[in-house]
């Protein structure tokens, strides 16, 4: 394998994988945006390999009480797939739904928790779709789960699977924009190292 662990990407890896981003967040956007039934635009995703510290530091604060939805990947590429709500998406997508605002994530019962799950799970196949389109492979989702936490205790669980391999993440960084409002989120492709290298290569980087 020419990787071995994410930090050995270089920038041609990195700028292939913001590519394939680019395009699966767009998909996430218009499936969210029908989902609405309104227009949602997202912005050109970054896509950084950061260690814990820095994907805490770039997306919140450590205490800070998220939503998140987990699908594992199968097949040609194994892995995690994780898709971080903060507030004001959360406020912005059960607004519309169920014409409901929140404080605070505690506030959310089990209808609106299962909301969530369903909205996180249509961004992740989404792009997921999109994704083994373009790549043309094979991967096959898990049934979603999700929680409400800190944002530093969500993200322990990628770093608990794969930190045998590494103990970087590959981070998705973009905004989808509503009525105007840029509305943050987190989105983690984490392919496990055989996987990422599968991805390249079917890609032609060698």
């Amino acid at each position: 394998m020419r990787l071995k662990r994410y930090e050995d990407m270089n920038l041609q890896d990195l700028d292939v994988m913001k590519e394939i981003s680019s395009i699966g967040t767009s998909h996430a956007a218009t499936s969210l945006s029908k989902l609405l039934q309104k227009e949602v635009r997202i912005t050109i995703p970054e896509v950084n390999i950061l260690s814990y510290d820095e994907t805490v530091d770039r997306m919140g604060q450590m205490e800070e009480l998220v939503a998140a939805t987990l699908v594992q990947m199968s097949n040609e590429v194994n892995g995690l797939m994780l898709f971080i709500f903060k507030q004001d998406l959360a406020n912005a997508v059960l607004g519309k739904l169920m014409g409901k605002q929140y404080e605070s994530f505690e506030e959310m019962d089990e209808m609106d928790y299962s909301a969530l799950e369903e909205i996180g799970n249509i961004i992740i196949c989404s792009y997921v779709n999109a994704f083994t389109q373009l790549v043309k492979v094979e991967i096959d989702l898990s049934v979603p789960s999700s929680t409400i936490n800190m944002l530093g205790g969500i993200l322990t669980v990628p770093i608990a699977e794969y930190g045998y391999e590494t103990d970087k993440l590959m981070y998705i960084n973009a905004e989808f924009i509503m009525d105007g409002e840029r509305l943050s989120d987190g989105l983690l492709m984490l392919p496990d190292i055989q996987s990422l290298n599968h991805i390249l290569e079917k890609l032609g980087i060698s």
